[in-house]
């Protein structure tokens, strides 16, 4: 019974695991308590706390405690709305948000700019601008290759692997023949050039200059 009904239980559906995890393990006098993996630590049923801060006065602005199987970036949103109505019920504007990588992502880069706060939270891993050489047309939404042919935008899709929102950019096969750069562009199997970006590269590319700069 226990294995036949383990993929139901609270935060199971993101553990894939047979051994420790939410699959496996619960707390029946607190429910809410979940497993959570952190390297260099032992996995037991915990909570995840997040908390913001004045980083100027060193004043606490908000804390608050999440499911301890969700990610720091999932937690983002929720955590502006809460502390932007505080500091405006106390007539504080806040204008810059400042994260460490773990709360990065694109559909966060929208969201904060949506509400006009400037995001200073270095990219993550699962950013994917352009390949090198190519130039990126924005009025257009088509990338330019190194010998000048356009590769055109063709779909939106998930990637299954990293759930981010991405956009595919392809060229057709005709484009690619008789190119002297086609082998080292397109490896040995390939046919035509495609490739894909995350969907939000303008807001990651707005949030990279904000980081890189002197404020940043």
């Amino acid at each position: 019974k226990w294995a036949k009904d383990q993929d139901q239980r609270p935060g199971a559906g993101n553990k894939g695991a047979k051994y420790t995890s939410n699959k496996t393990h619960y707390s029946p006098t607190d429910p809410d308590a979940r497993i959570s993996v952190k390297p260099g630590k032992a996995r037991k049923l915990n909570y995840l706390g997040q908390l913001s801060v004045d980083t100027a006065h060193h004043v606490i602005t908000d804390i608050r405690a999440y499911h301890a199987d969700g990610k720091d970036n999932q937690h983002l949103p929720d955590i502006v709305k809460r502390v932007k109505r505080r500091l405006w019920k106390e007539g504080l504007v806040w204008e810059n948000c400042v994260a460490d990588t773990g709360y990065s992502s694109g559909e966060n880069y929208a969201f904060l700019e949506a509400r006009g706060l400037k995001s200073f939270i270095p990219p993550h891993g699962t950013y994917k601008g352009g390949p090198d050489g190519f130039t990126y047309n924005n009025t257009e939404d088509h990338y330019i290759c190194p010998q000048g042919k356009v590769i055109p935008f063709t779909k939106v899709f998930l990637d299954y692997r990293t759930k981010t929102k991405k956009k595919e950019y392809r060229a057709r096969k005709h484009v690619c023949l008789g190119c002297p750069l086609r082998e080292r562009c397109l490896g040995k199997s390939a046919q035509e050039k495609k490739f894909s970006v995350t969907y939000y590269r303008a807001e990651y590319e707005r949030n990279i200059a904000r980081v890189e700069g002197p404020q940043g």
